[in-house]
């Protein structure tokens, strides 16, 4: 096994060892996601003999169809580094380890219609539901609001629409219309400014409590996207770049890398 790991390689050319740790490294990537279209891993180790003592040269995974949390989905997932110290002994027994952290090169890929589906997971429905704040329960009547349906439009030049409804506990639901710019604030947060309410479908009776509400819903979202609160253990991601392009919103940024996450 060992001199398959130092120096042989198949017909194709492909090192042995560089094939055990795609293989390992695939399988250990795979099972941080709930669920994976694809996972590709490539690893680069020359010599091979720098295995042995845990050097290699690059590492580049690209995931597709990708479930994370079991309710955030990311149609793309990519990850690039140069050099790395990995533990070997870990390799051989089917597991990844990191001697030391590193950094990556990282971009990710969401579809809207998976940021859709994400209003609808535990972690963000606790944040819009039954809200106390003072200025909220001042127009319910004291009772908590909700925010139980939003869903957005990605627009050109990082703009997004969102179309949501207010529930007053009072039996009264209030249509939101409006468009925010995003972007990036201490690389780490996603903001939500410039808000721009439209009120042309909103009954003449709700429009003050319509712009209220909008700016209210702005408000809590602009404070709810951390991404420190969505890492995986042992990841921290760090934004450069955010871009909307047709139905796609493209991040773009490192990721700190201080140990491969455990099985979520």
């Amino acid at each position: 096994m060992l001199g398959g790991i130092t120096g042989f390689t198949d017909p194709k050319g492909t090192d042995w060892g560089e094939q055990m740790l795609n293989t390992v490294a695939s399988q250990t990537i795979r099972r941080l996601f709930t669920q994976s279209e694809s996972v590709e891993v490539s690893v680069r180790c020359y010599p091979s003999s720098k295995l042995l003592q845990g050097s290699i040269d690059s590492f580049k995974m690209k995931g597709r169809g990708l479930v994370i949390r079991r309710d955030f989905a990311a149609e793309e997932i990519s990850i690039e580094t140069d050099a790395v110290a990995i533990d070997f002994s870990s390799v051989l027994s089917g597991k990844l380890r990191l001697k030391q952290p590193t950094q990556a090169i990282a971009q990710v890929v969401l579809l809207e219609e998976g940021i859709n589906q994400s209003f609808k997971a535990e972690l963000v429905r606790k944040r819009l539901e039954n809200l106390t704040v003072p200025a909220l329960t001042a127009i319910s009547g004291g009772q908590p609001v909700s925010f139980p349906d939003v869903q957005v439009q990605l627009l050109p030049q990082n703009r997004l629409r969102i179309i949501a409804k207010a529930d007053l506990n009072n039996g009264e639901l209030v249509q939101l219309n409006m468009t925010v710019t995003i972007g990036i604030e201490r690389r780490r947060r996603i903001s939500f400014k410039e808000p721009e309410i439209e009120l042309d479908q909103v009954p003449e009776e709700q429009k003050e409590i319509s712009q209220t509400l909008s700016l209210a819903l702005v408000e809590i979202l602009d404070n709810m996207v951390d991404l420190d609160r969505f890492d995986l253990d042992g990841v921290k991601m760090r934004l450069n770049r955010l871009e909307t392009e047709g139905q796609r919103l493209i991040f773009s940024g490192y990721a700190e890398i201080e140990r491969i996450p455990k099985n979520p």
